[in-house]
């Protein structure tokens, strides 16, 4: 994979090549009119069109036209819905301390730790696996202190060259949606029931500064207060 682009110095559901994923609910575009040119998508999948049989990790909930749209492209992907499998871990947490025998000294877990233990289950790929991941405005749902472990477990799934398409609220959202891929440059957000609140809205700087591993980006910022940030390792 190559481009020219700012240099800066220094459990899943897989389709095509794998078990079949079990699709997920299929929304027509005609219900719903939430849907945006993406130039981020375009220029990802103009990355992925270097290498055959691209590998492709989808971090959010399967649909169907998705796992079809790469599958016509003969791509192999695989689906972990990440923030719904963050939501379960923490609920599990919560549950297992909720029956603690009473008067048992309280453990105080970091974020740190909550997301050192969630890695221990989550994202078990072997390293080099993919060389594409698709992160949807997930990292902006994350606890500031907890995204950094996800970065860098992503960093080491990716092969060299690898592009990763991340979404960014300039501003706190009102409502929860997920993504789907309609074609090659248009996706639909989907409002959906909330698993998760929008924890920060991360700067310029920290946005390099999480991505410190990747060696270029490019940036498209559209007027819906979304920034679609693509990154190649």
């Amino acid at each position: 994979m190559n481009w020219t682009a700012k240099t800066r110095p220094g459990a899943a559901a897989t389709a095509a090549g794998a078990a079949p994923a079990k699709p997920g609910p299929s929304v027509s575009s005609s219900t719903s009119a939430n849907v945006r040119i993406s130039n981020g998508l375009k220029e990802f999948l103009s990355l992925l069109s270097d290498t055959p049989q691209a590998r492709v990790l989808d971090l959010g909930p399967v649909w169907q036209s998705t796992v079809s749209f790469f599958i016509e492209k003969a791509y192999r992907i695989s689906t972990e819905d990440l923030l719904r499998a963050w939501k379960d871990f923490l609920t599990g947490e919560e549950e297992s301390l909720r029956k603690a025998p009473v008067g048992a000294e309280a453990i105080k877990v970091s974020p740190s730790m909550l997301a050192d233990k969630f890695l221990e289950t989550a994202l078990q790929y072997p390293e080099k696996s993919f060389h594409g991941a698709l992160a949807w405005d997930l990292l902006d749902y994350f606890d500031p202190e907890v995204v950094p472990r996800l970065m860098e477990r992503l960093s080491r799934l990716l092969h060299p060259g690898g592009a990763l398409l991340a979404l960014f609220h300039s501003r706190p959202v009102e409502r929860f949606h997920r993504y789907r891929v309609v074609d090659s440059q248009t996706i639909e957000w989907l409002p959906s029931p909330t698993i998760a609140v929008h924890a920060h809205v991360f700067q310029n700087r920290e946005i390099l500064s999480l991505f410190g591993e990747f060696r270029s980006s490019k940036t498209f910022v559209g007027r819906d207060q979304v920034r679609e940030a693509l990154f190649l390792k």
